[in-house]
């Protein structure tokens, strides 16, 4: 890839990802199985990623569309809520092309500061109304549901609660833990702020810390810590336990158990992507938007990652649940990007962090 546009230091934090003109032997395993085809020749088309999504799970994706169309695509990684805020900081002056997050809020943030431009018609029509926002801004391009994962030597199934509210009551005192800093877990805070109201909210994050819930950084870590059993059960996205299932097989002692249909701890969360208002290459933007909601790539997510496809007429995997919970089209997450500072104050002066 050509770096005459960037800037010394987006050399340095940039990742490139590109394989144009090369066979598909040079295909990453997840990569050849998105896309087994003949590299297209470089055709001296480049975009910039922000991806708040980690380089594992949307690294061979970006690796595929690189080699299929011959778009060259460099990435910045990060947290979702770091690289919106680092683009509100930058506004017109981004360099990024398309920013992709785990969840709706701080593309939500971003809209709100003016620094989306509205996608086209084509590509938002290609997935449900529930799924995009509804000015246009964004497109959900996977789902991951909120549930309680738990570690099967532990805990009886039959004591398990039906809603987070349960979670503040003496029997799980000190056995609950939280990734109160995830992005994922900022934005359910957020939709459970805009569904009970900001007191209700707060007073429960207030109450789990008095009872002595556990704070971990991130859902991976609480999947870990619930299979070793050095916690009972903890708040996470579906999918990060049937990964570290497929990959530790037996050793893994940890369930998913699924709240109340309509309770706020089951709200099935979506990842989204969007491109930027500074932006001067839409085409390949909308390109690789497109891309990530292509059968192969819907396939992929849900095969591969174990989330739930949300466009390219893929239904998700047979050991998924069917999606029964509050899902995305009872929330409407483009109001969020004004809470998502205030969710994160709320959070940080809750005691959580210390626990």
């Amino acid at each position: 890839m050509s770096h005459r546009f960037l800037s010394p230091l987006l050399c340095a934090l940039l990742l490139v990802t590109a394989c144009g003109g090369n066979g598909p032997g040079t295909l990453s395993g997840a990569a050849a199985r998105i896309y087994g085809g003949e590299c297209a020749q470089r055709a001296e088309r480049e975009i910039i990623v922000y991806s708040g999504r980690t380089e594992n799970l949307i690294g061979p994706v970006l690796e595929a569309f690189a080699c299929e169309t011959g778009i060259d695509v460099a990435v910045r990684w990060g947290s979702s809520t770091q690289l919106a805020l680092l683009t509100g900081e930058e506004g017109d002056r981004t360099r990024a092309d398309v920013f992709l997050s785990r969840s709706p809020g701080p593309v939500g943030f971003l809209e709100a500061r003016g620094l989306l431009q509205p996608i086209g018609a084509s590509v938002l029509n290609l997935v449900s109304e529930e799924n995009r926002s509804a000015h246009g801004t964004w497109i959900g391009f996977s789902g991951r549901k909120r549930v309680l994962v738990y570690n099967i030597d532990l805990v009886d199934p039959e004591d398990l609660p039906d809603s987070v509210f349960d979670l503040t009551n003496e029997r799980w005192r000190g056995k609950v833990a939280i990734p109160a800093t995830n992005g994922s877990f900022i934005d359910w805070f957020t939709v459970f702020r805009d569904q009970y109201d900001t007191d209700v909210a707060a007073r429960w994050l207030r109450d789990m810390v008095a009872n002595d819930a556990r704070y971990y950084p991130n859902n991976r870590s609480i999947v870990e810590a619930a299979g070793r059993g050095e916690i009972e059960v903890g708040l996470v996205n579906h999918y990060y336990n049937y990964q570290e299932a497929a990959a530790r097989g037996d050793d893994h002692r940890a369930l998913n158990h699924d709240l109340a249909d309509h309770d706020i701890g089951s709200l099935l969360i979506i990842t989204a992507a969007t491109v930027t208002a500074a932006s001067d290459r839409v085409e390949e933007a909308e390109e690789l938007l497109s891309y990530l909601l292509s059968e192969p790539v819907q396939t992929y997510f849900t095969e591969e990652t174990f989330e739930y496809p949300l466009a390219g007429g893929v239904e998700p995997v047979d050991l998924l649940p069917p999606l029964t919970a509050l899902e995305i089209g009872s929330v409407d997450f483009d109001a969020l990007g004004g809470g998502f500072e205030e969710t994160t104050e709320i959070i940080e002066t809750s005691g959580i962090l210390n626990q």
